[in-house]
């Protein structure tokens, strides 16, 4: 068995399954689900629900079993950690960099992580491809968006602020893309593609309208909210080019685009910090500015 720890976002939650549906396929063992962190995590909820993936939750039974190999902080857990404690059964990301001995594990295992890199799905990109699909029905605005996004030469531009913004921690930790970020991104477009419409999503629309001014068609994609946000999702994929912002649920807008000829552009300070080091996040055929 694999469980693998579900918390964050709609796109962390991705990267989370992503990683534990490779390694359940490696060993060939039942892959299940631990959502048991969004009881005390309020800031997003569990939306693995409307993709088309194997959902099969842990117990909390099993849980427990993996969480006495956890390994605890500070002296007074030394013996607990020499004897019971075991990385290999309970595994918690030790870098932002890939890792590339997470693939080799043995079953069983918990992962607790983000895990935020496409190398833990290299090979079985057509699986997650597939199971990354949106299960509800493309129906009203968002099938209305959807033939305008066909009809043009679309270029998704995800634009995210809410909680990089309002919570200092957060802002301290990843910082937002500026305005001057996104001017580099559609002159990097312009230069490239012939007549780009842009399709801007985001969860601080008042903003986008009064900083991103473009001399190209734009369209404002403002009818979804957080409850159906899987549906940006499938729309920022539908587009020809994507413009992200240092934002997982970006970042699988663009990964998620089947254009052969897509043009991706990424940040290329993914966090405020000059510390972290993101050369296994973003893709080496996306444009980083």
């Amino acid at each position: 068995m694999i469980i693998t720890k579900l918390i964050g976002g709609l796109g962390n939650q991705m990267f989370q399954y992503a990683v534990a549906r490779h390694l359940a396929l490696k060993n060939n063992v039942e892959l299940k689900l631990d959502k048991t962190g969004f009881e005390t995590y309020k800031l997003h909820a569990y939306g693995l629900h409307h993709l088309n993936i194997e959902e099969v939750f842990a117990t909390q039974k099993e849980v427990a079993a993996f969480r006495i190999y956890k390994k605890r902080e500070g002296k007074m857990w030394f013996l607990y950690n020499r004897l019971i404690a075991d990385p290999t059964r309970y595994v918690s990301e030790r870098s932002f960099n890939f890792d590339p001995s997470i693939l080799k594990l043995s079953a069983p295992v918990y992962l607790d992580g983000f895990w935020q890199s496409e190398r833990y799905f290299k090979g079985i990109e057509s699986i997650i491809r597939d199971e990354f699909t949106i299960k509800e029905l493309l129906v009203g605005k968002n099938r209305k968006m959807t033939d305008a996004i066909s009809n043009s030469t679309a270029v998704s531009m995800h634009i995210r602020r809410a909680d990089y913004v309002t919570n200092p921690t957060v802002n301290a930790w990843h910082g937002t893309c500026d305005s001057e970020y996104y001017a580099r991104a559609v002159s990097t477009i312009v230069q490239t593609i012939a007549d780009p419409h842009f399709f801007i999503f985001s969860d601080d629309m008042e903003w986008a309208r009064q900083n991103i001014i473009l001399d190209h068609p734009v369209t404002y994609v403002d009818h979804n909210d957080a409850r159906t946000n899987y549906e940006d999702l499938r729309l920022m994929s539908r587009c020809k080019h994507n413009i992200i912002a240092n934002s997982s649920f970006s970042w699988w807008g663009g990964w998620l685009n089947n254009n052969p000829g897509k043009i991706v552009i990424s940040p290329k300070n993914w966090f405020k910090t000059p510390k972290m080091d993101v050369r296994d996040l973003v893709p080496d055929t996306w444009v980083k500015l």
